[in-house]
């Protein structure tokens, strides 16, 4: 009779270590959202409701760029709202995945984000799945909304915020940890990084270049992954007996 596997301690769960890294690159970057957004002409009070209800990091700075740019109210939520509807792709991924129940429900909802699905994607046992959406997601919300805070009421003191390097620190564990899906040509991981792609290009670029930047990504990523060799593939001279 076999003996149950004893459980992995926290300390050493991938998806505990990963959802941590990711939650602290991420929840840093709310930094530069509180500050643009007080720059952007909302109060201190406004930038903070924004994150804890809104919670959608792309969603809320195409938010306040429409704001900034003199755009009307309904105007921003329209393009916050379009940038979202990712967020309802990811939902039905999770719920598939993860079976919330009960009250956990809506929980999983709110903090169902590009960090949480990626992280809990990224594990292979069911366990490390469900730890790595809780710790990224939880994770996230909890520092994204203190930093909001921070970066809100520090506001013109620490000047433009991008030059702390910030939203490179995000992209780039955002990147690193994809990366192994990515070299696997995963179509979850890809469509990921196409949406993180676009957020970051909205801002940037005329509309109707981020779809087309997304798309020259999306067709990189295919066709330098098929000239790489998957890792379950095997050579050919691997399964001949002996020496050629």
């Amino acid at each position: 009779m076999s003996t149950p596997a004893a459980p992995v301690p926290l300390r050493r769960s991938p998806g505990v270590r990963v959802g941590l890294s990711i939650a602290v690159a991420t929840g840093l970057y709310g930094v530069s959202f509180g500050a643009l957004a007080v720059a952007s002409g909302l109060t201190v009070a406004q930038a903070c409701v924004l994150s804890l209800l809104l919670f959608s990091g792309g969603s809320q700075f195409a938010f306040v760029g429409v704001i900034a740019g003199g755009g009307a109210g309904s105007a921003a939520a329209g393009a916050a709202a379009l940038l979202g509807i990712r967020n309802a792709i990811y939902g039905m991924q999770i719920n598939a995945l993860l079976h919330p129940r009960g009250l956990l429900r809506p929980v999983a909802a709110h903090v169902t984000i590009d960090e949480s699905l990626a992280t809990s994607t990224g594990q292979s046992e069911p366990a490390e799945q469900r730890r790595g959406f809780w710790v990224a997601g939880v994770g996230v919300f909890v520092l994204w909304n203190l930093f909001t805070l921070v970066g809100a009421l520090a506001g013109d003191a620490m000047g433009d915020p991008r030059r702390w390097g910030l939203d490179g620190a995000a992209v780039a564990a955002f990147l690193a940890l994809l990366w192994p899906r990515l070299r696997s040509r995963d179509a979850g991981a890809i469509a990921v990084v196409c949406a993180v792609v676009t957020v970051i290009a909205v801002p940037l670029v005329p509309p109707g270049v981020p779809i087309v930047l997304a798309a020259v990504v999306a067709a990189a990523l295919g066709w330098f992954g098929a000239r790489e060799p998957r890792p379950d593939e095997h050579r050919p001279d691997e399964h001949r007996g002996g020496a050629a």
